[in-house]
């Protein structure tokens, strides 16, 4: 008997360490393509770097120097400033919008679901670069949609109208064109959650005399509040760190003093002006913001995976 026992161990033993061993190829990758750039930024930003850097010198050592100089500018915590509110009221739109789109999919017919999903899918795989020539078609100054719409509803001063000159209006349709690529991802993940429910809890609480709203508060909400925590943390960590709709509509007219967010700030800073090592400083800074909200996500993650 005790044969048999010490005989299976070894191939338990295997089959756990088997997860292990898969993962390894896609841990490696992750290391190297990942890992290295890291620990060289992270390098970089207590250093120094300038005109002598191109020619070949080393860089200078000044240890804290940048996270001081980035820290105790008031540019810089105002793109902080800036990026934490876009952030915020994007990702929170965007949850609100793939919820009601989730709710919306389980009370339609069939048919209207299948389109209706077909279109999400169509723009959430859209690249960003192809949906954003058609947001700057739409506002361009000129001959855009919008504008020539609203001239002839009568507002006349739309006429010419530069939207992306102006900041406020500069962020409500970079904020829309985030919103409009990362809803369909929401309505996905919150249907599927909504979908899994048990019926009977939602028909006792109707029985018990519970309305709508009553229900998606007190029933639905609380059963799908991993599913939303998840993608909030998501949500929220994709639009800390957006770039590429912000870069491209500054290139298309808005004024980059005014409208930079971290991702188009460390370009800036790093790329535009060579100052390498202010940039990796950002950077940094901008990774341990982004840690900070990862934290939380890993813990549901863990949290989930106790439980199941």
């Amino acid at each position: 008997m005790s044969t048999t026992v010490s005989s299976r161990r070894p191939a338990i033993r295997r089959r756990q360490l088997l997860p292990l061993w898969l993962g390894l190829p896609a841990i490696a990758i992750v290391l190297v393509t990942q890992g290295y750039p890291l620990v060289t930024q992270f390098f970089m930003s207590f250093q120094k770097f300038g005109l002598a850097q191109q020619f070949g010198q080393p860089a200078e050592w000044i240890a804290l120097d940048n996270y001081v100089r980035v820290l105790s500018d008031p540019v810089f915590w105002g793109v902080m400033i800036r990026s934490i509110v876009f952030c915020a009221i994007v990702a929170t739109l965007t949850m609100v919008l793939g919820v009601l789109a989730a709710l919306l999919m389980t009370k339609i017919p069939t048919p209207a679901r299948v389109l209706l999903q077909v279109a999400m899918l169509l723009a959430w795989a859209m690249p960003h670069l192809s949906s954003l020539t058609v947001w700057q078609w739409l506002f361009n100054t000129r001959n855009g949609v919008v504008n020539t719409v609203l001239v002839a509803l009568g507002f006349e001063q739309f006429h010419n109208y530069a939207w992306l000159l102006e900041p406020g209006s500069f962020f409500v349709i970079a904020g829309a064109v985030v919103i409009w690529g990362s809803v369909p991802l929401v309505m996905f993940m919150v249907y599927a959650s909504v979908t899994q429910l048990d019926e009977s809890v939602m028909e006792a609480a109707h029985l018990d005399g519970a309305g709508p709203f009553r229900r998606f508060f007190s029933v639905t909400m609380p059963m799908i509040a991993p599913v939303l925590f998840l993608v909030g943390m998501l949500q929220i960590i994709w639009d800390l760190r957006v770039f590429t709709q912000i870069s491209v509509l500054q290139d298309a007219g808005g004024v980059t003093s005014e409208t930079n967010v971290l991702g188009t700030y460390i370009y800036e800073i790093g790329l535009g002006q060579g100052n390498y090592g202010q940039g990796s400083a950002v950077a940094m800074i901008m990774l341990v913001l982004t840690l900070a909200l990862t934290a939380g996500y890993v813990r549901q993650l863990l949290k989930n995976a106790t439980q199941a």
